[in-house]
């Protein structure tokens, strides 16, 4: 389980984050939503330990992140982040093969290479693997940052925004890969989405956030309600069941 206790962030007198405490369920899938400023990725920036808190805790099983050695975590938790930028001319393996490091330290053994390959077939880029990061379109690279992230293989797994750039398919395929993960290999993948029909789908639970606080959580059925959604985007959102699925409504 991911606790946070108190959580909050700061950037001068402005307040992103504001006293959180949240427990997100062990295994399964958690999608955190809300409007654009709502604090969602500098939430995930914190329990990941990229971002330093202004006050609060956040606990990995019962590991304070910010106590625990970087190795150690980093076997247990990563991390894609919004913004992904390599200047340097690698190679999408090369790329995938640095999602290794908290195990190989830099040398990679043949479990290593396997757990690369694997990641890389995931996320259908083995025509991609041996073609430099320069050379793809951006829902490729995406996709390849997720590959590196995968291949990490570690138990919690928490993505911003994780489908960027991708188009329908490739979103798609992105998170029944994501669901794949939490139902068949046990693991937690907590997900930042805009897409709310995207949470509903494939979450177990969901989590939506509006200037910095958590206004809403539950099972993903519980919040996929007009009533919920309105109040958190502030704009008349109809809910439609569809195939035993609940899908919003939010144009015209």
């Amino acid at each position: 389980m991911i606790r946070t206790q108190s959580v909050s962030r700061s950037y001068g007198d402005n307040l992103v984050v504001d006293n959180v405490t949240l427990d997100i369920p062990a295994r399964g899938v958690t999608s955190i939503i809300g409007p654009n400023g709502a604090g969602k990725s500098t939430l995930l920036s914190m329990v990941s330990r990229l971002l330093d808190m202004s006050a609060g805790t956040v606990t990995v099983d019962g590991m304070d992140v910010t106590r625990t050695p970087s190795d150690v975590l980093a076997r247990r938790l990563s991390i894609l982040r919004q913004d992904n930028h390599i200047s340097a001319r690698i190679t999408v393996r090369d790329l995938v093969g640095f999602g290794r490091y908290p195990h190989s330290k830099g040398r990679l053994t043949v479990e290593d290479r396997a757990m690369i390959e694997k990641a890389i077939a995931y996320l259908d880029l083995d025509a991609l693997s041996d073609r430099f990061l320069d050379e793809l379109s951006g829902g490729q690279r995406q996709r390849t940052f997720v590959a590196m992230v995968l291949a990490q293989d570690t138990d919690y797994v928490l993505l911003d925004e994780p489908l960027n750039n991708l188009d329908m398919k490739h979103a798609m395929g992105m998170m029944k890969l994501m669901r794949q993960a939490a139902s068949d290999l046990g693991k937690t993948v907590v997900l930042v989405l805009h897409d709310i029909n995207f949470a509903s789908w494939y979450s177990d639970y969901i989590v939506a956030m509006k200037a910095g606080r958590v206004a809403a959580q539950g099972p993903a059925g519980d919040m996929i309600r007009p009533e919920v959604l309105s109040d958190i985007y502030e704009m008349d959102i109809k809910v439609h069941e569809i195939g035993g699925q609940r899908i919003s409504v939010y144009y015209g």
